[in-house]
């Protein structure tokens, strides 16, 4: 595929990266000289010093032969207007944006989706992403299973599959994953293992030991079950901080503060019968604090510096069980956590800009690190896949990789068993959605695969472009 990138700042790069490892054509494009130079230095590809909002510089750039466009820019208006000279002129290609004005949304989608497409064509983009979203969603399906640990749903499967670290002492601690199922009646899998920060794909030989963090896929009423096998708990939280009250921190309180049923979570607990003292939301801007004070009456809102010492200590914030750093500064929201987490806070939640600095963020002991920018780049990865390909989610640093998609018509394993089309080691079907059951299941080796069939697959990013092929299309 041939692909403009408009915009070369991290996520730009992240995702040139991406494209570039899947020997795609990247055109990258941003007018600061000193970020192309950097770009330039870093990166295989194009990279051009140009207004990419220019149709001039598009076709320079080559779109009339381009399969998308995607913006990506620091400005929400720069990004639209990128898009819509391009369908004016070549709307067969596909258009992305980064779009985080809620402004610019649908009304009834706004606040809901990470991306929307609509039927529309709204401003001339197919796909319009929203990075704040999916941020929210993350930190509070977190605090949904205690803070202990990150989870992935898969829309209303009825499944999802979190991230769990194994305590020394527990169950888990020096078990043999083909024993596992010794330990527990209830249906689940093994994705992945992470030892020492590296993830992988387990065999049943695994040993699993204190301190590897696995992904353990299950029906989400059974989580607490398998947090307990690994010495975890899901805890009931009586204090809660939340520091910011920008966009991100609306979202998150508006999931705290009645509307789950609408926006679909809290479904795992109920989480306002979870706060039963005390909710506060703190940041140091005065228009911001207004704004939450009316929205959210029954919390306790404050304007005022988490930094200042005074007012940690005015509001006892060390004895909080949970504080969740949501600002735009997302250094600040480590160090705050880091730091409260020192005083005496039970869990702490920290908005991070990228996967690296999610492990830094695991390093001074802050319990669960949500990477904004891995999931605008994944969102977007996802619609440049292929028709079929409905998701895209990232692990370990981008190593290993969760693929949901839709198996074609003319599906090349069409009515062959997973055991038939197994490769140990490569990839690994783990969630089925049969359409003429309505229904997701845990896949087995006797599992069949039809055409129509939804499936979620780990795989080694390394070979994608080699499991697109398996799933695709016969030829």
């Amino acid at each position: 595929m041939k692909i403009i990138i408009v915009g070369a700042g991290f996520t730009g790069i992240q995702l040139a990266k991406r494209l570039i490892a899947e020997r795609n054509d990247v055109i990258l494009i941003d007018n600061d000289e000193e970020i192309v130079r950097h770009a330039s230095n870093r990166l295989d590809c194009m990279v051009m010093q140009a207004n990419g909002n220019s149709l001039k510089t598009l076709e320079e750039a080559g779109i009339a032969k381009a399969d998308a466009l995607v913006a990506v820019t620091s400005s929400d208006e720069v990004n639209m207007i990128t898009c819509s000279l391009a369908e004016s002129i070549y709307p067969d290609i596909v258009k992305i944006a980064r779009v985080r004005n809620y402004d610019y949304y649908p009304e009834s989608k706004a606040e809901t989706e990470v991306e929307i497409q609509t039927d529309q064509h709204l401003y001339g983009i197919d796909y319009m992403v929203h990075p704040d979203v999916e941020a929210a969603q993350a930190i509070v399906t977190a605090v949904e299973h205690g803070a202990v640990s990150e989870a992935l749903d898969f829309g209303d499967s009825g499944y999802e599959l979190t991230r769990m670290t194994v305590e020394k002492g527990s169950s888990f601690d020096g078990a043999c994953l083909q024993n596992l199922r010794q330990l527990t009646e209830n249906p689940f899998l093994v994705a992945f293992v992470e030892k020492g920060g590296v993830a992988s794909m387990p065999t049943g030989s695994t040993i699993l030991n204190a301190d590897d963090r696995i992904g353990i896929l299950t029906k989400r009423e059974k989580i607490p079950d398998f947090l307990a096998l690994c010495g975890s708990s899901v805890q009931v939280f009586n204090k809660i901080a939340l520091l910011g009250a920008g966009r991100i921190g609306t979202s998150i309180a508006e999931k705290f503060f009645g509307k789950e049923k609408r926006t679909g979570l809290g479904r795992l607990f109920d989480l306002k019968k979870r706060i039963t003292q005390k909710f506060v939301i703190i940041d140091p801007d005065e228009q911001l604090t207004k704004n939450m004070a009316e929205k959210f009456p029954s919390a306790r809102v404050l304007l005022g510096d988490v930094s200042d010492e005074s007012l940690i200590e005015e509001e006892g914030l060390s004895s909080f069980d949970l504080v969740i750093a949501a600002t735009r500064n997302h250094e600040k929201n480590m160090i705050s956590s880091a730091y409260l987490k020192s005083i005496g806070v039970e869990k702490t939640v920290c908005l991070v800009s990228s996967g690296n600095y999610a492990l830094i963020a695991k390093k001074l002991g802050i319990d669960v690190a949500v990477p904004i920018r891995d999931a605008v780049v994944d969102t977007i990865m996802s619609h440049l896949r292929g028709k079929g390909v409905t998701g895209v989610h990232t692990i370990s640093e981008g190593g290993i990789e969760i693929v949901e998609l839709t198996l074609p018509e003319n599906f090349a394993m069409e009515g062959k068993t997973l055991k038939e089309i197994a490769e140990p080691g490569s990839f690994l079907v783990l969630l089925v959605y049969k359409k003429d059951s309505d229904k997701y299941e845990i896949a087995g080796g006797n599992t069949v695969l039809n055409a129509g069939d939804k499936i979620v697959v780990i795989e080694y990013s390394k070979d994608k472009m080699h499991i697109t092929e398996k799933f695709g299309e016969s030829k």
